[in-house]
């Protein structure tokens, strides 16, 4: 393979990543608090000192960097459960994980486990400030109702508030495939700085109609280079011919 199949094939590695995070993207526009991710890409220069002519000493290629998270609020979602609760502006809500540690999530499914505890729709259970489950007593299970502080109430009293953790970059942040991410650095918010809004959770902030463009946009990008690498096989083959005669 010559200098431009290798450019174009690292187009086209560029394209293929392109179309899965498009396509990640529309596999979880129903999926409460999800984040829309792009994908980010860097250029490399190669210096040749020893190409035969000036214009081919530089070639660039084409790096996947990684993705990043548009961190732009989703809708509001009604679900008729007192329970559910959406972060209205940054934060993420805290789980507790299997082994132990803090997981972070925006998807606000509330339930009462049969313990007594606040937990997830995956059965996470929810920490308050201090990283502790929030228990509530048997004799009030059917008296909780969350503020808008986070203020987890059982009938007059509270007993506990919900822990929402911020973060200076949330890019850093690494998705599990379940709703849930992980990562350190992160600082729980106070009181004052905690807005929930109940009855709801936030939707996916993914546009349907702009990720299928998008995709659109890929797929004819990805025919474009196989069309000049079809091309550049041709001429491949007519300089062979060519010089074969020449001999």
């Amino acid at each position: 393979m010559d200098v431009s199949s290798f450019v174009l094939l690292s187009h086209e590695q560029a394209l293929r990543r392109q179309l899965d995070v498009a396509a990640n993207n529309m596999a979880n526009v129903s999926t409460a608090g999800y984040k829309r991710e792009q994908a980010v890409f860097h250029e490399y220069v190669e210096n040749a000192q020893d190409a035969p002519v000036q214009d081919a000493r530089k070639t660039s290629y084409v790096l996947d960097y990684g993705a990043v998270h548009d961190i732009a609020q989703g809708a509001f979602q009604s679900t008729g459960n007192p329970l559910d609760v959406m972060i209205d502006g940054p934060g993420y809500l805290n789980v507790e994980m299997p082994d132990g540690s803090t997981g972070y999530t925006r998807a606000g499914f509330v339930k009462v486990l049969e313990s007594g505890e606040l937990a997830t729709s995956g059965g996470q259970r929810l920490l308050d400030e201090n990283g502790r489950p929030i228990a509530i007593p048997v004799d009030q299970l059917g008296q909780v109702t969350i503020t808008g502080d986070g203020t987890v109430m059982a009938g007059q009293d509270p007993v506990g508030r919900l822990a929402v953790t911020g973060f200076n970059d949330e890019n850093m942040l690494e998705a599990r495939g379940d709703g849930v991410l992980t990562g350190t650095g992160g600082t729980v918010m106070t009181a004052a700085q905690t807005r929930l809004r109940t009855g709801g959770v936030e939707a996916s902030n993914v546009e349907p109609i702009s990720e299928t463009t998008r995709m659109v946009e890929v797929l004819r990008s990805y025919q474009v280079s196989q069309r000049l690498s079809s091309d550049l096989a041709d001429m491949r083959r007519s300089a062979i011919g060519r010089l074969s005669k020449l001999g």
